[in-house]
């Protein structure tokens, strides 16, 4: 069953919207370079047009007639998107539904249609999804193949589509989309008008009907603001317009799509992998400097609502009547939007790059400080609470245990903390051959601190990278060290009565997701959780050399953690702000969302702050041998296990390798909650850097 959830999203800390106009800011102001803006800009003006760039809710470049209403032909679509999701949101569409249930004349002109006997089998998501089969102009056309098994980009599909819903709601649709969600959205009659029909009879049952397939006609400052309410999730001020679940549908690939035979594989090339409901995406990686969260509508002469939320960014274009871009006709149909994408990303990138040069050059003797909210791309918004990160100089890191890696940690009851390496030898002295899971523990406090490895035959593997099983995730609760391993297909659980020594595996695993998984750690043994229950984040993949696009969360009672039937998993927040779970592990969640670059990570608990801190590699890295050596990472904060999460510290280039794990360890955090020791693999070391947390007033 295809199900959306209703539930809101939480409140992006200082987002900011038009009240009536857009606030305004230049590109500095919010991480931007100019000259590239400026870049985009000139492409756009190639074919003539409007447009607008809107990043944190302000707007910093505008061209064009920002007036002028343009007929924006297929990006009409995405507008007919927002319609399908109010029906769904209140209750009267099903996505996975016939969609003769709604309609039941539906595909009929022509008589040749029902003799397929394909009718009805075409649900709303084949129409949302142009799998419906029906041929490209937007009358009566006839079905070119079953429901289902192809991709064929079409007008009929999204225009009965269209009329699904005036049925269900019988009337007029620009009314009804003025009403729940133009005039809220600030969108007055003159930002934008919706034609009559011009392919079929202007009436249906005595009501307007409205196409899908093209028929709008906005200037940018409407397309600006249809673009903000999906960046928002659904979300307009105060109001959940939208449902956050739909949008993160439509605005990412259908699985039952990807993959599907294109129809005019010449004129669309890869479309069924990158198109959502009635949206383009770059969810498969087509356009290699655009970030794969990027969505979005695009019409006839290139007028294009693009929303990235990885950049917090929206960006609009108006396209001129009869002006199109230049295009190779030979090139794959995404190319022509790179000169426009590319440089506006660039923006936010070359900002990143200069900040990142200046503290991988900085003297070793000086600390290295650098604010959220400099750096560009962060997923999610800004901190409140921990405003800044200052990083202890690097010649001040402590580096043990030369040649292995990983480092889950975990506080025990004897008051040491256990750890476990990676492909290495462990803690001087060494152990005699490399193993790929090792287990050790390290007494004291930094600068002050000694590893000493445990030798545990039960537990200890052999075989570098895939080969060979390593540990993700270590948690004691009650004395008892449990250790989630990865590299298991996809991982497993033991866990040890005796401090290490001897070990006990599960009889199961985790065979779906769960690729990487690892424990949230609170206090000594445990101390301080807020309830009965352990909790275990893993990337939302079957492999831990995999990113994937979001983090996933389960929860189990503390005394049943060796029961795979007592796992409960995240699905959402729902309106009250009350999680909800479930036992399937199909129906999970995203507790965390970062396309392509969702990686391993470590989660702790700051009790002094009174927050779970997220330390989380991103897997890009311009060293053959990965992000130990070099690349990005970034710590996040959120009041409750799933969240809200917040951006800390954001980094594409860390001033050291930021290893391909890391976590804060809860024993050497300060009573005020402000300093911390990183731990972390950077360089294939047990490597622990001082950080102290700037908090706001």
């Amino acid at each position: 069953m295809f199900t959306v959830s209703l539930a809101a999203p939480a409140q992006e800390p200082e987002a900011r919207w038009p009240s009536p106009d857009w606030p305004t800011a230049r590109p500095a102001d919010v991480g931007l370079d100019a000259a590239k803006l400026q870049e985009a800009r000139d492409y756009s003006l190639t074919a003539g047009g409007s447009g607008m760039i809107v990043r944190h809710g302000r707007a910093v470049l505008r061209w064009g007639d920002q007036a002028r209403r343009y007929d924006i032909k297929s990006a009409t679509k995405s507008f007919g998107t927002t319609a399908l999701g109010i029906a769904v949101k209140d209750g009267k569409i099903e996505l996975d539904a016939p969609a003769r249930r709604y309609h039941p004349t539906l595909g009929v002109p022509p008589e040749s249609n029902a003799e397929t006997g394909w009718l009805d089998k075409i649900t709303i998501l084949h129409l949302a999804t142009q799998t419906a089969g029906f041929e490209k102009p937007g009358g009566y056309e006839s079905l070119l193949f079953e429901p289902g098994t192809e991709w064929h980009y079409s007008d009929g599909g999204p225009n009965w589509l269209a009329e699904c819903i005036t049925l269900v709601y019988k009337r007029d649709l620009e009314d009804l989309m003025f009403e729940r969600v133009f005039r809220p959205l600030g969108i007055g009659r003159e930002d934008l008008r919706w034609r009559n029909n011009q392919y079929r009879p202007h009436e249906i049952e005595g009501l307007p009907r409205r196409e899908f397939g093209a028929g709008i006609h906005a200037n940018v400052e409407a397309l600006s603001r249809l673009g903000y309410l999906y960046l928002r999730q659904g979300r307009w001020k105060d109001q959940q317009i939208l449902s956050s679940e739909f949008v993160r549908i439509a605005s990412r690939p259908v699985e039952s799509v990807v993959g599907l035979k294109e129809r005019d594989a010449k004129a669309h090339g890869n479309a069924s992998d990158h198109y959502g409901l009635l949206w383009w995406n770059n969810a498969d990686g087509a356009l290699q400097n655009v970030p794969r969260d990027a969505c979005w509508a695009w019409g006839l002469f290139d007028s294009l609502i693009v929303v990235m939320p990885s950049l917090d960014l929206v960006v609009v274009r108006g396209g001129e009547q009869g002006k199109r871009l230049a295009r190779d006709d030979d090139a794959d149909h995404y190319e022509v939007l790179g000169p426009f994408l590319d440089p506006i990303v660039a923006a936010a990138g070359s900002v990143v790059s200069r900040l990142n040069g200046r503290n991988q050059e900085s003297p070793p003797t000086q600390a290295v400080s650098t604010t959220s909210r400099a750096e560009a791309a962060a997923p999610v918004p800004p901190s409140r609470l921990i405003r800044e990160v200052v990083w202890a100089p690097r010649d001040s890191i402590i580096r043990q245990a030369k040649g292995s890696d990983t480092w889950p940690m975990t506080w025990g009851d004897d008051g040491h903390l256990y750890t476990a390496y990676a492909d290495g030898w462990g803690f001087d002295p060494r152990v005699p051959e490399k193993l790929s899971l090792g287990v050790a523990r390290v007494a004291g406090r930094p600068p002050e601190i000694k590893g000493e490895n445990i030798r545990a035959e039960s537990v200890e593997q052999h075989g570098d990278g895939e080969r060979g099983k390593k540990a993700s995730g270590l948690l004691i609760v009650d004395g008892v060290l449990y250790m989630l391993a990865r590299n298991a297909s996809n991982s497993q659980l033991a866990w040890s009565k005796d401090h290490g020594r001897t070990w006990t595996w599960a009889d199961w695993k985790f065979t779906t997701s769960f690729g990487y998984p690892t424990f949230l750690n609170f206090g000594k043994n445990y101390a301080g959780a807020r309830d009965e229950y352990v909790y275990v984040y893993s990337s939302d993949s079957d492999s831990a050399y995999r990113a994937g696009d979001r983090m996933v969360l389960a929860r189990v009672p503390r005394d049943r953690i060796v029961e795979r039937a007592a796992y409960e998993f995240f699905v959402r927040v729902d309106a009250e702000g009350t999680p909800q779970w479930t036992p399937d592990i199909d129906r999970r969640g995203a507790v965390f969302s970062h396309p392509g670059r969702c990686y391993r990570l470590g989660v702790t608990y700051n009790a002094a702050l009174k927050r779970y801190l997220w330390c989380q590699i991103y897997p890009e890295s311009s060293d053959s041998r990965g992000p130990r050596f070099q690349g990005g990472f970034g710590i996040y904060d959120a009041p409750e296990p799933w969240g809200p999460w917040t951006t800390v510290y954001h980094t594409n280039e860390w001033d050291v390798g930021p290893g391909e794990t890391s976590s804060f360890p809860t024993k050497w955090m300060s009573d005020d909650g402000r300093t911390l020791h990183l731990v972390f693999s950077g360089d294939d070391y047990f490597s622990v850097r001082q950080a102290t947390l700037k908090i706001a007033d």
